[in-house]
């Protein structure tokens, strides 16, 4: 410290510091007290750098968690799925409890806000007075990003529980891709697609990557075969179309807490999917008359006798256009 004067120090890091060095420049004379100012400066200044960027005000973690009923434990037919199936209570509970066993592991992993997207049949299959009373709960339909509804780039991970294979798949347990009645194929970008390579890519419009997936074996390996090296939770292997041998709901349960912990240790691992805009979507129905309809609007080209295409702008779109194509009816009402 030599020299009667020094030019005032400014520190972007704290006001608080930047104060006390200027105090410590105006008085050198008092060399002792200049370095006790200094060095107690210095060493908040240097305990700040070292902290992590944002530590004092921790940026939220956000969790999504999108929820089928297929790729639940336990549920293999049609017995389980509806309102009219004989055992369809019992599986809302087991997807209720596979749903709850994530939002603990966001919660242990320091989550500190959950939206569900109860995202089977009518959308109305979760038993929501089980849920915590801080979750946020997406249900029934239309919605314009289906199965992501309410996903945005705040987000920090998407977990998709109880998920099952595509409809082009020749294994899983009720594979099928948003319609087992009408749809035979969905295509984005040239590429065939199941449920969960459509949700990964509108949460990878918003720079969410999927990092957990829950269901059969044929669906978690078809979601890792597009995704990359998602965490899987695996807690049935299919037999069959309407067969499978499955854990016990509460053994599949503390499965999917111990992988979605696993998964949001390591999030900033896994990338968002990204489909590259404009988005080129092509359809396949089972049946006739849809492509032939859909082909009278000016932006849907019909493609074969089954089959149209769309392009839309993005995924968003893309989206919508799907929705509208599984939800409208001509006497939809009110």
């Amino acid at each position: 410290m030599g020299g009667d004067s020094a030019p005032p120090i400014h520190l972007s890091y704290s006001p608080a510091l930047s104060m006390l060095f200027q105090a410590c420049s105006r008085h050198l004379r008092d060399g002792r007290r200049c370095l006790t100012v200094s060095s107690l400066g210095l060493l908040a200044l240097f305990a700040l750098i070292a902290l992590p960027r944002g530590a004092a005000a921790q940026r939220p973690l956000k969790v999504y968690i999108s929820a089928d009923l297929e790729g639940i434990a336990g549920v293999v037919s049609g017995d389980q799925l509806g309102p009219t199936g004989f055992e369809y209570g019992r599986a809302r509970e087991w997807m209720t409890g596979e749903v709850l066993a994530a939002i603990a592991a966001a919660r242990e992993s320091g989550a500190t806000e959950i939206v569900v997207s109860d995202s089977h049949g009518n959308g109305e299959s979760l038993l929501i007075d089980q849920l915590p009373d801080d979750v946020r709960i997406i249900r029934s339909w239309p919605r314009p990003l289906m199965m992501m509804e309410g996903i945005d780039s705040t987000f920090a991970a998407a977990i998709l529980i109880g998920y099952h294979s595509g409809t082009t798949n020749p294994a899983g347990v009720r594979a099928h891709t948003l319609s087992s009645a009408t749809l035979a194929a969905v295509s984005l970008n040239g590429v065939s697609v199941p449920e969960a390579g459509i949700s990964a890519a509108i949460a990878g419009r918003y720079g969410v990557p999927v990092v957990l997936i829950s269901g059969d074996d044929v669906a978690v390996a078809e979601a890792r075969q597009l995704l990359g090296d998602v965490e899987g939770a695996v807690v049935k292997r299919a037999i069959s179309f309407h067969s499978a041998s499955t854990m016990p709901p509460k053994a599949a349960q503390q499965l999917i807490r111990e992988r979605v912990k696993a998964a949001l240790a390591r999030r900033t691992a896994f990338k968002p999917y990204i489909v590259r805009a404009p988005v080129q979507l092509d359809v396949v129905f089972k049946n006739y008359r849809p492509a032939e309809v859909l082909a009278y609007l000016p932006m849907v080209e019909r493609t074969t006798a089954h089959s149209i295409r769309f392009t839309g702008r993005d995924i968003v779109e893309v989206s919508k256009f799907l929705e509208f194509i599984n939800t409208y009816e001509p006497g939809i009402a009110p």
